[in-house]
């Protein structure tokens, strides 16, 4: 552990210091900002939020801030990804976000097997748990439906990263939380 480079970063004008893994430079650099901007993109394209999380966490941000903010970014984002499938392929195309065939097939196989179950899981899924919002919009998926597992799925995860990460973060890098 003591081998680890560390840096000093500046969040809402707090500074603390953190490892380069978790300083995550471009999202956490802009704070709440990064972390809205980072769930946004992560619920279309695999971009983890985690690491953006912690190192707000790690900067002594408000943990309802990072919450609220997180699971807002991330909820919006699983709505665009519903749209964006609802467009069709040709609409992926312009963005060049068309899924392979084989994560295509598995994210609708989940989806059709297990229908809201799938929804409401796949934020924790990684890769193939961006497509499955996709392949719900194109499969015309009941919106309320839709709407009521995507919200809660990304909700309970909000609460989990953030709560999780607020009990274990100070045990990993107790000098970076010292100041909160």
């Amino acid at each position: 552990m003591s081998s680890m480079i560390f840096e000093a970063i500046t969040i809402g004008g707090t500074t603390t210091t953190t490892t380069i893994l978790l300083s995550n430079p471009f999202f956490v650099k802009i704070g709440l900002i990064g972390l809205f901007i980072n769930s946004l993109l992560s619920s279309v394209i695999p971009i983890p939020t985690e690491l953006t999380t912690s190192g707000l966490l790690l900067a002594g941000q408000s943990k309802m801030a990072i919450f609220i903010t997180l699971v807002s970014g991330s909820i919006i984002g699983g709505f665009i990804a519903y749209y964006i499938g609802y467009g069709g392929i040709s609409f992926l195309r312009r963005f060049r976000k068309k899924p392979n065939k084989k994560s295509e097939y598995r994210g609708a196989s989940l989806l059709k097997k297990y229908g809201w179950v799938m929804l409401f899981i796949s934020p924790w899924i990684p890769i193939i748990g961006d497509y499955i919002p996709i392949i719900a919009g194109a499969s015309k998926y009941n919106l309320k439906l839709f709407s009521i597992a995507i919200v809660s799925g990304k909700v309970v995860k909000g609460v989990a990263i953030v709560y999780i990460g607020s009990l274990i973060l100070p045990s990993i890098f107790p000098s970076a939380m010292s100041h909160t």
